[in-house]
């Protein structure tokens, strides 16, 4: 009988597609069935080739030696993952395997994980795709049952090689060239440069700013109205004093007269469904959470907990295939505080607009949302909760009625001038019931012609600078870098919106981590600062490497390559000449690079001396000599905890001499600490074990009264 090798992307997806297709029989890195062969990547076995492997003279970096341009670059199969690697190609090349089905991640990326490992084996199969947006066990069976032909995404592939390649061309180049001629460990490339140029300019922009002082003449009713002075074109703001003191000195000690009362009846929707970037954006700014963070917790909810859809979407909405799909989610979610809100939508019909439901908005994946399968609440661990509750509040507000309110508008008058208060009173919460808003329905009974009497008050303020970015804004601002671009036209302005800005949702996150590890840029508190290796490293690069415009020319291109408007040779051909162009730039430049962490600390094998280097990671040093680059760790940041004030120790030293230590003052050795840790789990129930036992339970011990016994076994 014929059989099919499945490929998904990781083990954990690999072994619910196995359990859906009855493939129970374990193999070395496989699992198989009557039809199928279920089998897996660690992400990516196969990548490009490393500049070494086309010469040896690339071994060492060299300044003469580049450009490096090899005529076709060459792929190559991951050591470490190797094992993995023979085990499928050996499942892919058996006689009675009569296609392969490419079940990896939905996306370009997904794409290029499989192609590569297929092409890498020499396998000439026919192929089928799997396009899913989530891994339930409704979502995998009609998946197998509507398998693609692997042909319609073969542009997909191209491009996903494409996009590669030209990193690979200009990327290792223009990093070489950049470290070779400055001897610094200097990064560059076309998402990573025009980001630190975002955090460059907000900080040019608050350099630049000069506050201007202002001031507001209000009037506080003795019924507690607040009004607001307005010249005849709305601006409530004076900035001459002396106009103020005289508009004060006019209005002070009368009595004000109720002009008009102008009410309307408003209604507001909820905010649209979250994609990644917008749930990074929230997480970082409610719980302070890193978009690297969110992602790695969106995965854990999407493949392990099987309780939302796929996390790396850029679409905030839904396609029409989904709403009938609506219902069956609603009851899914239908837990703890949710089932209040989610009762009161589960018989309700929808008759959702185009900012909920629109086919040509979605791009790869909709909108994140709950999948049907049921929630376990207490299975999910603190950080996984807040993300869920984000996403689930998000997903009812959107089905469920809109905000209505009474907009009131009084003016008033004093000594002629005019006086404008403001006034929302609630007639239906609808949405905002589930965040928690309560109804208000304080209001005024004030009438036209009534004679007020209050506090004329005359206060200063100043304007504000425009605020550093945070990682959640840097997010936003790399989803829409038009307006960072020192120069723009429509065209690239068009392009970036189309391609949803510079990098990808599913990179973003990981090319903010790189720059504050690289020291580019740096967080303090919630905010992130440039450095002055990120300044010095905006002056060296070459000037379109600097620019988002770079990403928007790519994109366009590659988007052609998916639509088979553009072959992807003639677009390589394009890179590789750009790429011999910024290289001939860095060559030309007579700028010197000045390190600002330089220690007294000699190295030990070259005796040049040593950077201190400080990140997420910890603290190390590292030699300046670009071709030694030896490195001595100073500290690790760990997840581990004091056991006396609970807070993160950090790893001192190497070796056995490695030892904890905690701002509070405790000290101990690592070989204490794992001796501790060992006796304080042999006395605890793990979490795996209780999610183990849950899962070999019937589905209605889902939320039953044994939840909350479970959920007070912690690890």
């Amino acid at each position: 009988m014929k059989k099919s090798v499945v490929i998904a992307e990781k083990p954990s997806v690999a072994r619910d597609i196995a359990r859906v297709l009855d493939c129970n029989k374990k193999g070395d890195g496989y699992l198989e069935g009557n039809k199928y062969i279920i089998t897996w990547a660690l992400g990516h076995l196969v990548t490009l080739a490393d500049p070494e492997s086309y010469d040896t003279k690339y071994r060492t970096w060299n300044l003469e030696e580049l450009p490096m341009i090899p005529s076709n670059l060459r792929t190559t199969i991951i050591k470490k993952t190797n094992k993995q690697f023979n085990s499928i190609k050996r499942q892919m090349n058996r006689s009675d395997i009569n296609e392969v089905v490419i079940a990896t991640d939905s996306a370009r990326e997904g794409e290029l994980v499989a192609r590569w490992i297929i092409d890498k084996a020499n396998i000439n199969k026919p192929i089928k795709r799997l396009w899913i947006s989530s891994v339930t066990d409704k979502a995998i069976q009609e998946g197998f049952k509507n398998l693609k032909d692997g042909k319609q995404y073969e542009n997909l592939y191209h491009a996903a090689v494409a996009r590669s390649e030209a990193d690979w061309y200009v990327g290792l180049n223009a990093t070489r060239a950049l470290t070779t001629k400055f001897n610094a460990q200097l990064s560059a490339g076309r998402v990573q440069t025009p980001t630190v140029g975002i955090i460059a300019q907000r900080e040019e922009e608050i350099k630049n700013f000069t506050p201007r002082k202002y001031n507001e003449v209000t009037f506080k009713s003795n019924n507690g109205i607040n009004f607001l002075w307005n010249d005849d074109k709305n601006n409530s703001r004076i900035f001459n004093k002396e106009q103020a003191d005289n508009l004060y000195n006019k209005m002070n000690n009368h009595t004000a007269i109720i002009n008009s009362i102008e009410k309307s009846q408003k209604k507001k929707f909820a905010p649209q469904l979250y994609d990644l970037t917008e749930l990074q954006r929230d997480a970082n700014k409610i719980y302070g959470f890193s978009g690297k963070q969110t992602l790695r917790i969106m995965q854990q909810l999407y493949e392990r907990h099987k309780v939302l859809t796929y996390p790396r979407t850029d679409s905030r909405v839904i396609s029409s295939d989904i709403v009938p799909t609506l219902k069956d989610r609603i009851k899914a979610c239908s837990v703890s505080e949710y089932n209040k809100y989610a009762s009161k939508l589960v018989h309700k019909t929808f008759h959702l607009p185009k900012s909920v439901v629109n086919d040509k908005a979605v791009s790869d994946h909709h909108a994140i949302i709950p999948t049907e399968e049921a929630v376990f609440i207490d299975a999910l661990d603190t950080n996984e909760r807040k993300i869920y509750d984000l996403v689930i509040k998000r997903f009812l507000a959107v089905l469920s009625e809109p905000f209505e309110y009474e907009q009131i508008k009084i003016i008033a008058e004093v000594s002629g001038e005019t006086l404008v208060a403001k006034e929302n009173l609630t007639t239906k919460l609808g949405w905002k019931e589930i965040y928690g808003e309560k109804q208000s329905n304080k209001g005024s009974n004030l009438k036209q012609g009534q004679h007020i009497k209050g506090q004329l008050l005359l206060k200063e303020g100043s304007m504000s600078p425009p605020e550093r970015h945070t990682e959640g804004s840097l997010l936003k601002a790399m989803e829409n870098p038009a307006r960072y671009m020192e120069e723009t036209d429509q065209k690239m302005t068009k392009t970036l919106k189309a391609v949803g800005g510079i990098g990808t949702v599913a990179t973003r996150a990981d090319v903010i981590e790189k720059l504050i590890n690289g020291r580019y840029i740096e967080q303090r508190g919630k905010y992130l600062h440039l450095t002055k290796t990120g300044k010095q490293l905006l002056d060296l690069a070459p000037e379109d490497l600097r620019s988002a415009s770079l990403t928007a020319e790519w994109e366009d291109k590659l988007l052609k390559i998916e639509n088979g408007e553009l072959e992807k040779n003639q677009f390589i051909s394009e890179i590789k000449s750009y790429t011999k162009d910024i290289v001939q730039q860095i060559k030309n430049m007579d700028e010197t690079f000045k390190h600002d962490n330089i220690t007294g600390t000699k190295c030990p094998k070259c005796d040049d001396f040593m950077l201190e280097i400080e990140n997420r990671q910890g603290k190390f040093l590292r030699c300046k000599n670009q071709s030694c680059n030896h490195k001595k760790n100073v500290y690790k940041n760990t997840n581990a905890r004091c056991p006396n004030c609970k807070k993160r120790l950090k790893l001192y030293g190497e070796g056995d001499g490695q030892t904890f230590t905690c701002v509070c003052g405790h000290r101990e050795k690592l070989s204490t600490f794992e001796k501790r840790r060992k006796k304080h789990q042999k006395s605890k129930v793990s979490k795996k074990d209780i999610n183990k036992y849950i899962n070999n339970q019937d589905n209605e011990f889902v939320n039953n009264p044994f939840a909350e016994v479970l959920s007070k076994l912690k690890e």
